[in-house]
């Protein structure tokens, strides 16, 4: 089945986060994603509740096939993504336990 949101939830790791300090928002985070088959970049609204440095190694959630956005130079394939908390800032939405990367929501 196709329409005009096409994306696919998937399970992917951490790889690297730095900060994005180029974007207009500081709590903005440079993440690459591994998905199980590909790699992918992200930029999240993160600085509130999360140290950069904390985030390498931590399994997420994300959107892919979503297409691009270009965010101060920075091309984000995947959003990766949150659900607000008790500060309506983001809060990264996680497995309880690791599961293989690139597995689907379902």
């Amino acid at each position: 089945m196709s329409g005009p949101f096409d994306a696919t939830i998937r399970v992917a790791e951490i790889v690297d986060a730095e900060p994005f300090p180029e974007a207009r928002k500081p709590e903005l985070v440079k993440l690459t994603l591994d998905v199980g088959d590909e790699e992918l970049r992200s930029a999240a609204q993160l600085g509130y509740h999360h140290d950069v440095a904390d985030l390498p190694g931590r399994q997420v959630l994300c959107a892919t096939d979503i297409g691009t956005v270009n965010i101060a130079g920075y091309v984000s394939e995947a959003l990766t993504i949150g659900v607000p908390g008790d500060d309506g800032n983001p809060v990264l939405v996680t497995p309880d336990e690791d599961v293989p990367l690139g597995g689907e929501l379902y």
